[in-house]
């Protein structure tokens, strides 16, 4: 469904399992920071109503997603740690095309959203199914499942304002190109990407 084409390394649970701490923290920053795109998504194409209504429910879904590993962490006696340079984004956002119209911007913003909004239910979805503990399977059942509602928004966003033919083309390019990020990047069991 979600099209990745390199899935994550079996190895990565069993890491993000040693420090439970490191990875809720990563996960609680993945969470505000999702937010705070939606945000900045309302503020740069506020002329899209649609994506105004659509977002805007998901910035309040996206902070409460925040409360609940930050209440995760406090049931776990674990701190909320520092904030850690996401690599993964970075280099996503090395390949977003600069200039354009304000249209070709949405669609570049919108297919960056969605292929974070992928990648984290499928590491949502691993965690869901192979970590120990049976609490955190279930908490991250429910985070999978949400995740995947998001990437088909911000999917089905694009297709609205890019048309299909558009979002096709440059989605396999994404595609392509995340699996290269994938295969370069060091497998972290403290970071969720």
């Amino acid at each position: 469904m979600l099209g990745l084409q390199l899935p994550t390394d079996p190895r990565w649970v069993n890491l993000a399992e040693k420090s439970l701490e490191d990875i809720l923290t990563d996960h609680a920053y993945c969470e505000q920071k999702a937010a705070t795109s939606c945000i900045s998504l309302i503020q740069l194409f506020s002329d899209k109503a649609e994506l105004v209504r659509s977002l805007a429910p998901i910035v309040t879904e996206e902070w409460g997603h925040f409360r609940m590993v930050l209440q995760e962490l406090d049931k776990r006696q674990l701190k909320l740690g520092r904030q850690r340079k996401d690599e993964y984004v970075a280099e996503l956002l090395k390949f977003r095309k600069k200039g354009g119209s304000h249209d070709d911007r949405l669609l570049e913003h919108l297919l960056i959203c969605a292929l974070i909004e992928a990648r984290s239910c499928e590491r949502f979805r691993l965690l869901s199914l192979h970590i120990a503990d049976e609490e955190l399977k279930d908490f991250y059942h429910k985070f999978m499942v949400s995740e995947a509602g998001h990437y088909r928004l911000f999917i089905d966003l694009a297709k609205r304002y890019a048309g299909e033919t558009a979002v096709k083309k440059r989605w396999a390019e994404y595609l392509e190109y995340e699996a290269q990020i994938m295969k370069n990047l060091e497998l972290r069991g403290d970071r969720m990407h």
